[in-house]
């Protein structure tokens, strides 16, 4: 690479990176406004109305509309700024009301603070409490799941006075609608700029659709398509590239500081890249030289072993504190992350056999791959992305022969991102290739883009439906509050309707900070009720089920512990085997009361059955805490021991 060489490269990475912060400006402000005109206003529920539903699709119309104009600005070549801020504005924008105006009326994100979404928020509220990389649910070990996006969530949260719970819909939102821009702006370093908006917009709008309720997960996925492509610029050429290996890079290294999962199919598709690079080049060499061909391999290789060493640099941030623990301690980590198979884990997925408008344009996006394979890069890396998922999907089915799995059922939302691009650049491709073969009739122009609008509309409308269960759940899940209610309790639902048992939490909390006399990120809780760790930041004693827990916190020795204090003879010997625990033992019991007992509803992992938890009850007799070191007090459904040390 010659020195200009050189130049004009660093001025078009600081140039594409300068964008880039522009664009997320922008992309920030419409969130940040629209999110707040959302919520200045009291809108019935989802649940029970179509308000929010009809003005949904009215915002939709306007920011595909915003698009439409940026495209049209574009091919006709004119005000070239206000066309790259008008798809700025427009696909945030679209982000923003897709998510925010269903959400409207509740604090809470898509599937509340139920299921997986509990422990999300629980780490969010743990990383809003402090800036300290700690574990989401137990005292002194360092995280094991990504802190990244929570990390950042967190930070959000202290500089708004947020609670983590109650930060988390507007930053999922906010980050989302900031990443599909940025990914819009990478789009147009890659591809011709019009192209680059409906590849944009499509990638979002499947993301959207399918990858949303996972928020951390969804800001990777709007980039997995350009980076594919930028990954396959870096690796498979002859000379220069190096723009292209940090970024791809540095996408590697930001997916391992926010889900895992994703980082591995990204790392795996560019590592087979890498390996398709160095055997092209070979084989080109060998064709046109009678000299030692192998050496085609080091270039590609060197560039491959960059993107790698980058990625790792920027891990270790996330990764190191984890990676150092695990070192130091002589018990190998054991946890069961990956022990769910569901029915969609044991089949491979073709989205494009669907009859339905998704499952059109997925095809149109294969044939488009399939013809283009041998002539286009863009199809070549989509193509391998494609692959690279189907590989994946089989490795994780092999690996249920050895007892685990490889979780490919959650790389469905990472395959129609990759074919909603190439559905895109099939589209357009083929409807330029009729235009052509019909001696370019103006009114056929006219018509595609008609096509092209409508389905995006037709899509757009359909995304709350396909995100009506998450939606639902937002509104009926129950969150604290400070006004109290007619009975004395603290909680609503979204939707009006009577709250559950988090109504009491407000009055838990109080009890455990009376009597404990500490702040609550110094006291344990032992409890089933885990949702309270959500929106409390106490530590637990352990976590919701194992497949979530601490692969050092020792999850089945905790639960055998728990069981064997529940069988003590006698109040005096409970003291002695709480001061005698291998780890911090609970300041605070939240059970549940059941005549003569207290009892704790935990979970056990029993895959490969599906479900892959089965529930138990543990009872501890009252008797057990008679001593004068507890203190216990009804609470609503709740008793609250607390333990005086």
């Amino acid at each position: 690479m010659t020195t200009n060489d050189e130049a004009r490269a660093g001025r078009k990475i600081w140039s594409g990176l300068g964008e880039g912060t522009a664009a997320a400006v922008v992309a920030l402000v419409v969130a940040a406004v629209g999110l707040f005109a959302f919520s200045a206003v009291q809108w019935p529920a989802f649940n029970s109305s179509h308000v929010t539903r009809a003005l949904t699709t009215v915002g939709q119309v306007v920011a595909i509309a915003l698009l439409v104009v940026s495209v049209l600005l574009i091919r006709a070549r004119r005000w070239p700024v206000a066309a790259k801020l008008l798809s700025w504005v427009g696909i945030s924008s679209f982000v923003t009301v897709t998510l925010g105006m269903p959400l409207a009326a509740t604090k809470l994100y898509l599937f509340g603070v139920s299921v997986d979404q509990e422990f999300r928020t629980e780490y969010l509220t743990r990383l809003t409490d402090s800036a300290a990389l700690r574990d989401m649910t137990y005292v002194d070990l360092p995280p094991f799941y990504p802190a990244g996006w929570f990390w950042i969530g967190g930070r959000v949260g202290n500089v708004l006075g947020m609670d983590g719970w109650e930060v988390f819909k507007p930053y999922a939102i906010g980050l989302l609608a900031i990443a599909a821009t940025v990914a819009l702006v990478l789009w147009m370093r890659l591809v011709r700029a019009d192209m680059a908006v409906g590849a944009a917009a499509a990638v979002t709008a499947m993301t959207l659709a399918y990858a949303s309720p996972e928020a951390y997960g969804a800001v990777l996925v709007v980039f997995i398509p350009p980076v594919l492509v930028l990954a396959w610029g870096a690796l498979h050429r002859r000379s220069g590239g190096w723009g292209a290996v940090l970024g791809t890079g540095l996408f590697l290294g930001v997916a391992a500081c926010f889900y895992t999962l994703y980082l591995a199919i990204a790392a795996f598709t560019v590592v087979i890249m890498g390996v398709v690079a160095a055997g092209l080049a070979v084989y080109a060499k060998r064709a046109t030289s009678k000299s030692a061909s192998w050496h085609a391999a080091i270039a590609p290789s060197i560039r491959l072993a960059a993107i790698g060493g980058i990625a790792i640099v920027l891990a270790l941030v996330v990764w190191a504190p984890y990676l150092l623990e695990m070192a130091s301690d002589p018990k190998l980590p054991s946890g069961n992350a990956f022990h769910y198979l569901p029915e969609s884990g044991a089949q491979l997925a073709f989205p494009m056999l669907e009859f339905s408008l998704r499952g059109a344009f997925c095809l149109l996006g294969v044939l488009w791959l399939v013809i283009r394979a041998g002539s286009s890069r863009r199809a070549q890396a989509l193509g391998l992305g494609v692959i690279s998922i189907y590989l994946w999907t089989l490795l994780s089915m092999a690996a249920t022969a050895a007892g685990t799995t490889l979780l490919s059922f959650r790389l469905e939302p990472v395959l129609l991102a990759v074919l909603a691009a190439a559905g895109v650049f099939g589209f357009v491709e083929g409807a330029t290739a009729v235009y052509q073969a019909l001696n370019e009739p103006a009114p056929l122009r006219t018509a595609a883009a008609a096509i092209a609008v409508l389905g995006a509309l037709a899509f757009a409308q359909m995304i709350p439906t396909v995100l009506t269960h998450e939606i639902d759940t937002a509104y009926t899940d129950t969150v604290p509050t400070d006004v109290p209610n007619a009975d004395g309790t603290f909680g609503e639902r979204a939707d009006k309707r009577k709250p559950s048992s988090v109504a009491y939490y407000h009055a838990v909390d109080e009890a455990i900070l009376a009597q404990t006399g500490r702040p609550r990120d110094e006291s344990v809780v032992l409890t089933a009720d885990t949702s309270f760790l959500a929106f409390y930041p106490y530590w637990g004693f352990q976590a919701l089920t194992s497949h979530y827990a601490n692969p050092l916190s020792d999850f089945k020795a905790r639960a055998a512990t728990i069981a064997d204090w529940s069988k003590l003879p006698d109040s005096p010997a409970l003291v002695a085997a709480l001061a005698k625990s291998p780890w911090r033992a609970p300041d605070a019991f939240l059970f549940r009361n059941d005549g003569d007992n207290y009892t704790l509803r935990l979970a056990a992992d029993v895959y490969p059955n599906d479900p892959n938890v089965k529930r138990y009850t543990v009872a501890f007799p009252k008797s057990l805490f008679t001593d004068p070191a507890f203190t216990a007090t009804e609470i609503g459904p709740f008793t609250l021991i607390t333990v005086r040390r």
